[in-house]
């Protein structure tokens, strides 16, 4: 290499060092984001420094730090670490208030600035549900509310009806810095909204865990429904009978009354009522009829009834392969019958219109029907000596 060559690339190597240095003497800094109540951690870099000091300044332009020296006088800021590439300090308990855009200095001539934008989340409040009467009755129209407070950004509440998510009204209002989220749910209750837990979440980026949420349980009441169940299918005499009434209603309707043809049950001994049980401890055929269970609540009554007729076993055991053989040809004669019935229905259809076209065509010069047939079946050689009579 030349002496020209030298020279160049010497000068070349110290420009690169002055811009390098120029470059490298820009306080570095990033955007910060915390949760209210939290600490925010504010660092300033610089990676070239010829013992120049740095400063850390709030939104206000009021020196925080200057070099490891505390300018303001606040117990919540505090250095965590100075040095001449590095200077953070951190705030804690920080509020709404310290949201802003804080700067950080370094006193080169001129002074180079850098800045870094604080972002405080404001955390909302869990939330409340209103609307809830207690109980509700089925029919009812209502509506269900649920609140936060203090969020920053503005919340999301959803609703969700046990597990299942159902999509509410929502509504957001400012206050100050942070928000007031309402959202509201129509519901038409019936009997299926008894015992349903509503649900009200709130999703917001500050609840980085578990979301608030708030449960009600809702409560409605509704006029009974009976039906009764029973076993065995065939009651035989002599056997055990079991007549259950099954009653669904809010408040619960007991206890159910059981009666016969209209009246009182008529034999106690062997008719035993047990909570909504009618228990026949031995069947016989007195006790063929008509039993009717009843369920009342304060907002009405509904029955239902059972029709009992005891059959003899051993009539059943006699006849019941009978009565099916009887069934069983009762069913082909039925068949072959309507076979028989088609059949006959297309053949006079056919015939008749055979016949009447026949008709028609020997109607001109017969006297009457029959011989208008016949006429018809001629041939018509027939036809021609007619022709040459007239001739």
């Amino acid at each position: 290499m030349n002496l020209k060559s030298h020279l160049i690339f010497t000068l070349y190597t110290v420009y690169g060092i002055l811009l390098k240095g120029i470059s490298g003497q820009y306080p570095l800094v990033q955007n910060v984001t915390v949760t209210e109540g939290g600490t925010a951690n504010m660092t300033c870099r610089v990676e070239y420094n010829d013992n120049t000091s740095l400063q850390w300044s709030n939104p206000a332009q009021q020196t925080l730090f200057f070099g490891d020296k505390k300018a303001l006088r606040d117990n919540r800021i505090e250095l965590v670490r100075a040095s001449w590439a590095e200077l953070t300090i951190s705030i804690s308990d920080v509020t709404l208030s310290d949201e802003g855009m804080y700067t950080c200095s370094l006193f080169t001539m001129p002074v180079r600035t850098a800045k870094a934008y604080l972002t405080v989340l404001g955390v909302p409040q869990k939330p409340e549900i209103d609307g809830f009467t207690k109980p509700a009755v089925e029919g009812d129209h209502i509506t269900l509310t649920c609140m936060t407070h203090g969020s920053k950004p503005a919340a999301d509440l959803r609703w969700f009806r046990n597990e299942k998510e159902v999509k509410g009204a929502k509504e957001v209002n400012a206050s100050g810095k942070t928000f007031t989220v309402r959202s509201s749910l129509q519901l038409h209750v019936d009997r299926n909204d008894d015992g349903v837990a509503y649900t009200c979440k709130v999703d917001h980026v500050a609840l980085t865990q578990t979301p608030q949420q708030a449960t009600e349980v809702l409560e409605v009441h509704y006029a009974p429904r009976v039906e009764i169940v029973h076993s065995p299918a065939v009651p035989q005499e002599g056997q055990y009978l079991k007549l259950e009434c099954v009653s669904k209603g809010n408040p619960s309707p007991d206890p159910v009354m059981w009666t016969k043809d209209g009246s009182e049950l008529p034999d106690l001994d062997r008719m035993i009522v047990e909570g909504r049980d009618l228990t026949f401890t031995s069947l016989n055929k007195t006790d063929n009829g008509t039993y009717r269970c009843e369920a009342t609540n304060h907002l009405g009554t509904s029955s239902a009834e059972y029709i009992l007729y005891v059959y003899d076993p051993n009539a059943l055991g006699q006849h019941g392969t009978d009565h099916a053989l009887i069934g069983g040809v009762v069913a082909v004669v039925v068949f072959v019958t309507l076979c028989l019935i088609i059949v006959l229905g297309r053949y006079l259809a056919r015939h008749k219109g055979t016949y009447l076209t026949n008709e028609a065509k020997g109607a001109d010069d017969a006297p009457d029907a029959d011989t208008a047939i016949i006429n018809a079946e001629g041939n018509h050689a027939h036809a021609e000596e007619k022709k040459e009579y007239f001739i």
